[in-house]
C-alpha cells in the first residue's frame, strides 16, 4: 500500500525536511570515504637516502665542524647521530655496498668500474646476483627515486639500450636524474641523464635554471620528484636516493657561496683543526683517552697561501649549497605533510681526499677572452675532465689556478683532508679511521622517540647495514631470487633497533679491503693494514685515532713474521682477538706450527697482494671458526673477495 505522511499539509512543506536528510546523508557518507581513503594510506615510512661524496668525519656543523650545515645540525638534533659508522673508503665500492647490503667484493665492485675483470669480486660492475635497496623496496610496493651519482656500472657510453643493464631504471628505480659516471664538471657533468637517455644540461626543456650548478640540480630533481610522487600516488610510500657528487673534485661553487667563507681559512689549517677538536669535545664525540693524529702541512712554509685558503673556501660553499637545497626537501616533505612519517639518512662516501688533482704543474692564468669554439647546446660534453667550457675558455689546472669556476679543475690536498679527517689517519683509499669513518645521522619524528632527539648512538654500523634497515621500516621481504638469479644473504642487520639506544645484535666482524688495504673489526678490536704494510691491532674504544698499538700488537706482528708477513697462523679455539694474542704469547711456537684448515691453505698460498690482496680471510681464520665463527660465515667473507 502507498505510504502516507501524518504531516498534513501541500507535498512541498515536506521538501527541507527531506534536503536536510538527504544532505546529511550525503556528509556521513564523504565522512565514510574519507575514513577509507586515510585508512587506505600505506602506514609505512618513506626513506630519503642521502649521501655526500669525499667528505671528513668532522666537516658537518653537527660533528664539530665550521661550515654551516643548518639543515642538517637540525636534522640530527631532531634525530640520532651515529658516531661510528663505516664506509669502504671510496666511492664506487660504498654505493656497491649501500645499494646492495653485501660487502662491495659480493656486489662485484671490490675496486672501481674501471678496472680490469680479475674476479667476479673484482668484475667492476653491478652483480645480478645481487639487488638493490630500490629493487627490494620497489616489490614491496615503494615508489623509487634516484638523484644523483650512480658509479657501478662502466657502461657510460652505451652503444645501445642492451648496454644500459646496470643502469638506475634497470635496477629498481622509477625515475632517476644525475651522472653514470663518477666525476665531473659541476657546471657541464658528463654522462648527465635523465631516467634513461643521456642529455645536455643546456639541451634539457624541463630543466633550465639562470646557472646550472649540479649540486643544485641533484636537489631540485629530489624535490620535483617527492612534489610528483605526492601527486600521482599520495597512499604509496617511496624510497628517494640522493648521491651528491659533494664535496668531491673538481673544486666548483658559486660566487655567493664562496664569498661566506672570504678569509674564513687564512690562518691555515692548525686555527681549524684545534676548534674542531674542542668543538668535537664538547659535542662528546671526540674521547679525552684519544692521542689525535698530527696535523699534515706547515702553514708556514705554504708557498701561496691565497691559493690554499681558498681551496677550502671553496670546498666549504660546496658543502654549503648541497645542505641549502637539502633543505628544499625538507620543506617539500613538510608542503606534503610527509615530513613525520620519513626516514631521512644522512652519510658519506668516504673520507676527505688528499689526492693531488690539479695540483701540479705551472700556474695557467685565465685567458682574457675565449680562445676556443663555443660549444653547441646540444653537445654532450663526453670527458670526466672537460677540454673547454661552453664559452670557449680552456680548463685549467696547476699550482695557483683559483679554484671555483668552470673553467678551473682541481682539489683541495693533502693538508686539507686532513683536517677535514679531524681527529683520525689517513684519507680516502685507506681502511685506518680517516679513510672509512663518516656521519649517520637519521631522522624520523614518528619513528624515533622524542627523547632520543641529539643523543649519540655509539654502536659500530656499516654500509652493508643500509639494505638490513630499509627492508625492516618497510616491511618488505629480502628476496632468495630475484629476475632469474639467486640471490645472496644480506650481510647486515638492521639499525632500526638503535634508533631507540637499542642493541642491533651484531654477531660477525666487519670487514674492509680495497687496494690491498684492508680491516677487520671485532667489538672494540680492530685490525688494520696500509697496503703493503703490516696488520696494526688497536683497541678502537681507547685508541680511535689508532695512534698506540695495542700491547697485544708486538706478540702478533712476531708471529705473523714467523708465518709469512701477511699470513695469520690459525689458533686454538681463541673467541676474540685478545684471546687470539693470548694464545700466541701462552702456545708459541706450538701454535706457530698448527696446519691451516686445509680448504683454507690453498687460498691464503695463492693470494696475491696486488690489487687483489689477501687479507680478512686470513684474520676471519685466526678468529675461528672453533672461536665462534661457523664455516658457513668464514666461507661468507671468502665470497666477499677478502682471499684474493
Amino acid at each position: 500500500m502507498p505510504l502516507r505522511s501524518s504531516v498534513r499539509g501541500p507535498i512541498f512543506f515536506l521538501l527541507p525536511t527531506c534536503l536536510l536528510a538527504w544532505s546529511m546523508l550525503h556528509a556521513a557518507s564523504d565522512l565514510r570515504a574519507d575514513e577509507k581513503k586515510t585508512s587506505s594510506k600505506d602506514p609505512r615510512p618513506n626513506i630519503v637516502l642521502i649521501m655526500a661524496d669525499d667528505v671528513g668525519y668532522s666537516d658537518l656543523g653537527c660533528y664539530g665542524g665550521e661550515i654551516k650545515t643548518p639543515n642538517l645540525d637540525r636534522l640530527a638534533m631532531g634525530g640520532v647521530r651515529f658516531q661510528q659508522f663505516y664506509n669502504t673508503a671510496r666511492c664506487c665500492p660504498t654505493r656497491a655496498a649501500l645499494l646492495t647490503g653485501l660487502y662491495a667484493h659480493q656486489a662485484g665492485i671490490g675496486h672501481m668500474v674501471d678496472s680490469a675483470k680479475v674476479s667476479d669480486s673484482y668484475s667492476g660492475n653491478l652483480s645480478k646476483r645481487a639487488v638493490t635497496i630500490a629493487e627490494v623496496l620497489k616489490s614491496s610496493g615503494y615508489g623509487t627515486y634516484m638523484a644523483g651519482k650512480w658509479h657501478v656500472t662502466p657502461m657510460i657510453k652505451p652503444q645501445s639500450d642492451s648496454d644500459k643493464y646496470n643502469w638506475p631504471l634497470q635496477r629498481g628505480f622509477d625515475r632517476f636524474y644525475g651522472t653514470i659516471h663518477g666525476a665531473g664538471s659541476f657546471y657541464d657533468p658528463n654522462t648527465l641523464t635523465r631516467d634513461n637517455e643521456l642529455i645536455s644540461p643546456f639541451a634539457d626543456s624541463e630543466y633550465q635554471p639562470d646557472l646550472f650548478y649540479y649540486t643544485d640540480a641533484i636537489n631540485d630533481h629530489s624535490v620535483k620528484f617527492i612534489n610528483e610522487h605526492q601527486t600521482k600516488s599520495p597512499d604509496q610510500p617511496f624510497f628517494l636516493y640522493m648521491a651528491h657528487t659533494a664535496a668531491h673534485w673538481p673544486m666548483h661553487a658559486k660566487e655567493s657561496d664562496i664569498a661566506k667563507y672570504k678569509g674564513k681559512y687564512d690562518h691555515g689549517y692548525d686555527p681549524i683543526r684545534s676548534a674542531r677538536l674542542e668543538k668535537m669535545k664538547e659535542l662528546g664525540l671526540l674521547d679525552s683517552r684519544w692521542q689525535v693524529s698530527k696535523q699534515v702541512g706547515d702553514w708556514s712554509k705554504v708557498e701561496n697561501q691565497e691559493w690554499e685558503s681558498q681551496c677550502m673556501e671553496v670546498y666549504a660553499a660546496m658543502l654549503d649549497c648541497m645542505d641549502q637545497g637539502i633543505g628544499r626537501v625538507i620543506e617539500a616533505l613538510k608542503k606534503n605533510g610527509q615530513y613525520d612519517n620519513t626516514l631521512i639518512l644522512y652519510l658519506q662516501d668516504n673520507g676527505g681526499c688528499a689526492e693531488g688533482m690539479g695540483r701540479g704543474g705551472p700556474n695557467k692564468p685565465r685567458k682574457e677572452g675565449p680562445s676556443l669554439p663555443t660549444l653547441a647546446k646540444e653537445y654532450l660534453q663526453p670527458d670526466m675532465i672537460p677540454k673547454q667550457t661552453r664559452d670557449g675558455f680552456p680548463v685549467r689546472q696547476g699550482k695557483g689556478v683559483m679554484p671555483g669556476p668552470a673553467d678551473t679543475y682541481i682539489g683541495y690536498g693533502q693538508s686539507w683532508a686532513n683536517v677535514s679527517n679531524t681527529p683520525f689517519r689517513e684519507y680516502k683509499h685507506w681502511q685506518h679511521e680517516g679513510g672509512i669513518s663518516s656521519p649517520l645521522i637519521a631522522h624520523w619524528p614518528k619513528g624515533i622517540s622524542d627523547a632520543r632527539n641529539g643523543q649519540l648512538e655509539p654502536q659500530p654500523c656499516h654500509l652493508i647495514d643500509l639494505m638490513a634497515t630499509c627492508v625492516d621500516v618497510a616491511k618488505g621481504t629480502y628476496p632468495t631470487e630475484f629476475d632469474s638469479h639467486i640471490i645472496q644473504p644480506m650481510e647486515g642487520v638492521s639499525l632500526a633497533p638503535a634508533f631507540e639506544g637499542k642493541s642491533i645484535h651484531r654477531t660477525k666482524p666487519i670487514f674492509w679491503e680495497h687496494e690491498g688495504n684492508r680491516a677487520i673489526r671485532d667489538g672494540n678490536w680492530k685490525l688494520v693494514s696500509k697496503h703493503p704494510g703490516n696488520w696494526e691491532l688497536y683497541d678502537i674504544d681507547a685508541d680511535r685515532a689508532e695512534r698506540r698499538r695495542s700491547h697485544w700488537h708486538g706478540i702478533l706482528r712476531s708471529a705473523c713474521e714467523q708465518c709469512g708477513r701477511n699470513r695469520l697462523p690459525r689458533l686454538l679455539a681463541p673467541t676474540n682477538l685478545e684471546d687470539a694474542c693470548r694464545a700466541f704469547a701462552r702456545e708459541a711456537p706450538d701454535a706457530l706450527r698448527l696446519t691451516l684448515e686445509p680448504n683454507a691453505a690453498a687460498a691464503l698460498d695463492s693470494a696475491a697482494l696486488g690489487t687483489t690482496a689477501l687479507s680478512a680471510r686470513s684474520v676471519a681464520i685466526l678468529i675461528g671458526p672453533e672461536g665462534g665463527w661457523s664455516e658457513a660465515e668464514l666461507q661468507s667473507a671468502a665470497s666477499a673477495g677478502f682471499t684474493g
